[in-house]
């Protein structure tokens, strides 16, 4: 028997934090297996650059520069991707991170944290939910933290970054439930201590467990099988090498 192609092969994903760490290490890993990958993220230069290295490996990726947290320019990411013949994946790794003391959190950091970490994930997935319903399914996988579950380990400065990612949890649980109907399938995961620029902010002294291409691999392995058992399930990644 021919071997059987990945889920992903010949579909559109869109993958948002796609310019550094988990994002790009995901972006990488999707086209790798198939997908025509939108790549979504505010960095113009680092897409087109990342666009690039996908195409000279084989892959195919599309550069769609954009703040994801104005509904705007998510929807223009959307419209790039429905040309392309519509989103069936999502993958959702943007995220900020400001450390600072929880007094002195102003209303802007606490708001620019929001809204990136979790009122643009609620726009990709809103979005990205429109075209899978057209589509007749398809595929969300949202990145939280262990910051966000209860009863992990937390560090001092970062209460808009654990509240985001609460709401992370929710907003997934919440999106598997309504796509249930329609073939939709949504999971989150809460990496620990990955290698990347907002572990070094959060918390320099602590040594990653994972390396952003771990994640990757195990984002592209759950994508490659059926999700509707997981569907609303939040998986925690501890690690400690």
């Amino acid at each position: 028997m021919p071997d059987r192609q990945p889920w992903l092969h010949g579909r559109v994903a869109v993958v948002t934090g796609a310019s550094r760490g988990i994002g790009r290490a995901t972006a990488e890993a999707m086209a790798g297996a198939g997908a025509h990958v939108v790549l979504a993220a505010r960095s113009a230069e680092a897409l087109t650059q990342l666009a690039g290295a996908i195409r000279s490996s084989g892959g195919t990726a599309t550069p769609a520069p954009g703040d994801l947290s104005q509904v705007g320019d998510v929807d223009r990411v959307f419209g790039i991707a429905d040309e392309l013949g519509g989103a069936t994946a999502l993958v959702c790794a943007a995220a900020i991170l400001t450390k600072v003391p929880f007094s002195k959190t102003t209303p802007e950091t606490w708001q620019q944290t929001l809204a990136t970490n979790l009122t643009g994930m609620f726009y990709c997935c809103r979005a990205a939910f429109r075209s899978m319903q057209a589509a007749g399914g398809g595929r969300i996988i949202n990145l939280a933290s262990l910051s966000g579950v209860y009863g992990t380990e937390k560090f001092p400065g970062l209460a808009a970054y654990n509240v985001s990612k609460y709401g992370v949890i929710g907003l997934t649980e919440a999106i598997a439930l309504e796509g249930r109907e329609y073939g939709i399938s949504a999971l989150c995961l809460s990496p620990g201590a990955v290698d990347t620029d907002l572990l070094r902010q959060a918390n320099p002294e602590l040594k990653p467990g994972l390396k952003p291409a771990d994640v990757a691999q195990l984002i592209v392995t759950l994508l490659d099988q059926p999700m509707d058992y997981l569907s609303g399930a939040n998986i925690p990644l501890f690690s400690n090498r």
